[in-house]
């Protein structure tokens, strides 16, 4: 690790917020220039390093990994500049990987749960209603503060998506893990899940493919934050595409819901729905990929500026880990560009830095 490094550029503590002079000592931030000369400078715009607040460290298609390919897939998303992983249910133990040496940053959400034979084969905690409060108490004791839910998945009885419990079992969850002193978010497809999901109270939803306009007052009235994964949901044509054959009502709402996906996240930051940047990394979606979802979001319609803000200054705020600021840890992405001008700079990173440690 270098002892002393200058970052020589625009510092961009905020969005809308530009400064000159950063420096890291000994792997904390400085905006005071040090009296012993800098070992390495560094050029280009300064950002906080990126946080995916929806990937799967450990998981693979087939379910858990070993620690071999957690740690390939952990490198993976330091490399292209993720810092700080919110892990959104991972089957593996990754806690030997925690403290961000050598890795992001991890804040974990233990296992997923799941109903019974109601999700993919090996991922998830499964249990019917009755043993949902015992299973997120459990989670929510051995994560760091966050519980995640299976909210809806195909049911083969009605061949459609619906609910994975019933909302009483949801609600009395969901203040489960409040009362562990847990946060709750939720995969959720389908519409009627986001009803369930804002009427037991729920911290997050993740995907909210099923997002309509009369749900935007609730979410945002309720400070509920949607995490899109959209080049995650560019993969529902393939899925629906797959499921033709046996269940066809089940492949036109997969239809539908993508082609909704842009609009959805438009309105919801028209809104003033809080959105942040996921790339559900893990099962098929590869781990190098932050920059895609946050380009994605920007193509939907989010400024660049709250593309950015998605996976930087108010990603890392809601997770309760600090941006570029004084005495934080130096965790830090430099682009070529003003990535709010020229957005395809975050592609290719000129400089990533973890911890004070210069990666790239």
């Amino acid at each position: 690790m270098a002892a002393v490094i200058h970052f020589r550029g625009p510092v961009l503590t905020a969005p809308d917020q530009v400064r000159q002079g950063l420096w890291s000592v000994d792997g904390r931030l400085t905006f005071s220039k040090p009296p012993a000369p800098p070992d390495r400078v560094l050029y280009g715009w300064v950002l906080p390093g990126f946080a995916d607040a929806h990937c799967h460290i450990g998981l693979g298609p087939d379910g858990p990994v070993g620690a071999g390919g957690a740690r390939d897939q952990a490198l993976a998303d330091l490399n292209a500049g993720t810092l700080l992983v919110r892990d959104a249910g991972s089957p593996a133990d990754t806690r030997w990987m925690q403290g961000g040496r050598d890795f992001p940053l991890l804040i974990r959400a233990g296992r997923h749960i799941a109903r019974t034979r109601r999700y993919l084969r090996g991922f998830a905690e499964e249990v019917e209603p009755e043993g949902l409060v015992e299973a997120v108490r459990k989670q929510a004791r051995d994560g760091d503060g966050w519980v995640k839910l299976v909210g809806d998945w195909i049911d083969r009885g009605i061949g459609d998506l619906a609910p994975s419990f019933p909302t009483g079992f949801v609600r009395d969850a969901v203040q489960a893990a409040h009362d562990e002193g847990a946060r709750v978010t939720a995969h959720c497809f389908a519409e009627e899940t986001m009803d369930q999901m804002l009427d037991a109270g729920i911290d997050c939803v993740e995907d909210a493919t099923g997002l309509l306009p009369r749900h935007l007052p609730r979410f945002a009235e309720q400070g509920v934050p949607i995490v899109p994964t959209l080049i995650n949901i560019a993969t529902f044509p393939d899925i629906a595409a797959q499921a033709d054959p046996k269940f066809p009502r089940y492949a036109a709402h997969m239809r539908a819901l993508w082609e909704r996906r842009l609009e959805r996240v438009a309105e919801a930051h028209a809104a003033g729905v809080r959105i942040f940047a996921g790339t559900d990394a893990g099962s098929v979606i590869g781990h190098d990929r932050i920059a895609d979802e946050i380009l994605a979001l920007y193509s939907a319609g989010l400024p660049m500026d709250a593309a950015l803000d998605s996976a930087c200054w108010a990603a890392r705020a809601w997770l309760g880990v600090d941006g570029l600021a004084e005495g934080a840890r130096a965790d830090v992405v430099v682009c070529r560009e003003d990535p709010r001008a020229v957005p395809q700079t975050i592609t290719a990173l000129e400089h990533v830095v973890l911890g004070g440690r210069i990666i790239r």
